[in-house]
């Protein structure tokens, strides 16, 4: 792994000034950092220590200081996580190199799970915007036992604002280049006079041009943004052992999607406007029952309705810009409309509870998800109608699941946990594809935890993920390679996670090996190369890959004023046997896998309210697809964050990419150009220097 000259220059320069911080501070200026909660885990009260498993939290000072609007501002604080391009919003996600990076037509068969406030939105997670948020957590690895099929890899968890009985109020408001605005405003407060209930209402709108200028519109604002988010949560306590939790929540996001040029320049050339539009209508229901059996009864419903369209121009030109090859126009759009139900139910034991002998903690649970999503495909070739394509996919998830926390000591807890799932779908088309494919997949983990002291813990597991099979939708394809098999991961870790040096270190270091099997990887052949949009998009099993490394992330308050912060990820990711009848792939590097990762910052809090955030985020390059040898350069990219801070209100001016960086997100390699249609990289280029100014006031 070799990371670049001025990349190793930052990371020195960070790390001196760190050094020199650290000679200046003293016992009595210095503030005590303490542990997370981890809402994701299957009992409420977990901390970050307490859970053998690689998670960061990104708690809402840090989601404050470090983002400005989207999930996508605050991803580089998260070691051995990358996403992939091709939409206007991250949608699809990759932990530890796994992971999918589009999902063009079939079925949904995701490797990450993104859920926010118990609503699942696993493969649409353009949703997830910033404001009014408590933190995010990202668990790495497998969760077999937690979330199953959709956490082969990971699990993202976002978890807004909690109501509160004290009335408050906030309007935040945001200004910057490239014509962005932004307004939002949140309430809180009881309900009624018995207060046993409290609400909580956020809204909040985001508006920006993009990073785009079109020369055949000359205009600027066909990548635009536009964001509406709506979320309402009540808190009420039912009766003295019945706690019901309500979210309701709209995301309605009609972004453009103008991004893609033969050039691999911010100036495009289409004259079909991308589209990029995602409606969601979700809920969630938690009701906590605390029997006089000394159990809770955790009851989590929860629902989506999603409409979704995404429309480009697929020759990203227009009759002027092709001259002699005119008319040369290829456009397709994708409508897709999905609902979502889930339904889980857990038995959490107290601690007078305990079995074998008082020694253990016990869960268990059931869980249902109802998916059904149509999925409408229109390609015009000329204003001709290419491809009339339209399918039905229902899909049923039940799983049961068991987990068993043995205190082996009063410092040791060796913790086993076993999920049984089955899935059952039904999928037709109008081509006369018709199949009803099932699955049934064990996973699971065994952990031990192991406190050295009262700041300090100690961790192995062995989990096992799973992910479900799937099929294939060209009728070109044998009848051998129409369906694909579920993948399995078992992953082996070890980890540190520790508050050191009285209180002022939170770090946590981790390394694992992942051993995966039957690894479904998705390539695609252009059949025509004179026609950008006869792709095949087809997904098989390879026999074994393996992802391991190392992570770590820590933040150290140097003082009560100054702080250093920072995250490191390490990968290895390969196909260790894989051979096709086209390529051998045994020793590659899997796609969108880089080999690191790193954040490095730090944040100055004042004692006067001036308060300043730096953040250099970088990684390594990588493959692009497995379809093909082209790569990604590396990147390393500045945000800055400087303002004033109040007794009820704050401001501040923000940089993000600030120093120009231009990298990518996405590639493909395809014939595009006429008249000879050479095979080329074409890259989606990630977003420019961007500043703004953010202000926001509570009462």
């Amino acid at each position: 792994m070799k990371i670049k000259k001025n990349t190793s220059a930052s990371l020195l320069t960070l790390l001196l000034t760190s050094s020199c911080l650290t000679f200046a501070q003293t016992e009595s200026d210095s503030e005590k950092l303490e542990d997370m909660v981890v809402s994701a885990d299957l009992r409420d009260d977990t901390t970050t220590r307490e859970i053998a498993t690689s998670v960061t939290v990104l708690d809402e000072d840090t989601l404050s200081a470090a983002g400005t609007q989207h999930f996508q501002d605050v991803m580089g604080l998260v070691p051995n996580l990358n996403w992939a391009g091709s939409t206007s919003r991250p949608r699809y996600f990759q932990i530890r190199g796994i992971g999918e990076r589009s999902q063009y037509e079939g079925a949904p068969n995701p490797s990450v799970g993104f859920i926010i406030d118990d609503i699942d939105f696993t493969g649409i997670g353009g949703a997830a915007t910033l404001f009014d948020l408590q933190q995010v957590e990202v668990l790495r690895g497998p969760q077999g036992t937690r979330y199953g099929a959709n956490a082969l890899a990971g699990l993202i968890y976002v978890q807004s604002q909690d109501p509160s009985f004290d009335e408050a109020y906030t309007i935040e408001t945001t200004l910057g280049d490239h014509g962005t605005y932004a307004a939002g405003f949140s309430a809180t407060g009881g309900l009624g006079d018995s207060g046993r209930a409290a609400y909580r209402f956020a809204a909040h709108q985001f508006i920006s041009d993009g990073f785009r200028y079109n020369d055949f519109f000359n205009t600027d604002d066909t990548d635009n943004l536009d964001e509406l988010m709506l979320r309402g949560k009540i808190n009420w306590n039912v009766s003295e052992n019945w706690q019901a939790d309500l979210t309701l929540m709209l995301v309605d996001i009609n972004n453009g999607f103008d991004k893609w040029n033969p050039e691999n320049t911010f100036t495009t050339h289409t004259d079909d406007l991308g589209i990029d539009d995602q409606r969601s209508v979700g809920f969630s229901v938690r009701n906590t029952f605390s029997t006089a059996a000394n159990f809770d009864l955790i009851s989590i419903s929860s629902y989506t309705d999603s409409d979704i369209q995404y429309f480009f121009d697929g020759d990203w030109g227009n009759d002027i810009y092709w001259g002699e090859f005119a008319p040369y126009d290829f456009t397709s759009n994708n409508d897709r409309e999905r609902t979502n139900f889930t339904q889980e139910f857990r038995l959490v034991s107290k601690p007078d509870a305990r079995i074998f002998n008082g020694s253990t903690d016990w869960i268990v649970g059931a869980y249902l998800s109802e998916l059904d999503e149509d999925n409408v495909i229109n390609d015009f070739f000329n204003d001709d109608v290419f491809r009339d394509f339209n399918s039905q996919f229902e899909a049923t998830n039940v799983a049961l699941f068991t987990q068993l926390d043995t205190h082996l000591s009063a410092q040791t807890v060796l913790t086993t946990g076993l999920r049984f799932e089955r899935r059952t779908a039904d999928y037709q088309d109008n081509s006369g594809l018709d199949l009803s494919p099932d699955d049934d997949m064990v996973g699971g983990q065994i952990s031990i935890n192991h406190q050295l002291n009262q700041n300090k813990n100690i961790y192995a597991t062995l989990s096992r993920g799973y992910k479900a099979g799937g099929f294939n939708l060209s009728a070109s394809l044998p009848e051998n390679r129409r369906a694909y098999d579920p993948e399995f991961l078992l992953n082996f870790e070890v980890g540190m996670k520790a508050l050191l040096m009285d209180y002022r270190l939170n770090l946590n270091v981790s390394a694992f090996y992942a051993k995966r099997d039957d690894v479904q990887v998705s390539t695609s052949v252009q059949e025509d190369p004179t026609d950008p949009l006869t792709f095949i998009f087809f997904t098989g099993n390879a026999a074994a890959g393996k992802n391991y490394g190392l992570e770590a992330d820590w933040l150290y308050q140097i003082n009560r004023n100054w702080s250093f912060h920072g995250s490191l990820g390490l990968l290895n990711a390969t196909f260790s046997d894989y051979v096709t009848a086209e390529e051998n792939f045994n020793g590659r590097k899997q796609a969108h896998a880089p080999d690191y990762t790193f954040n490095l910052g730090f944040t100055y809090q004042g004692d006067s309210g001036w308060f300043a955030r730096a953040d250099m985020n970088g990684s390594d390059g990588f493959y692009f697809s497995d379809s093909h040898e082209q790569q990604a350069n590396s990147r390393e990219i500045l945000n800055l964050k400087l303002g004033y801070q109040a007794e009820n209100w704050s401001v501040y001016g923000w940089g993000r990419n600030v120093l120009d960086e231009e990298y990518a997100v996405r590639g493909f390699f395809f014939g595009l150009e006429p008249p000879n249609f050479e095979d080329t990289l074409y890259r989606h280029l990630g977003d420019p220097k961007h500043f703004g100014i953010t202000a926001q006031f509570e009462f």
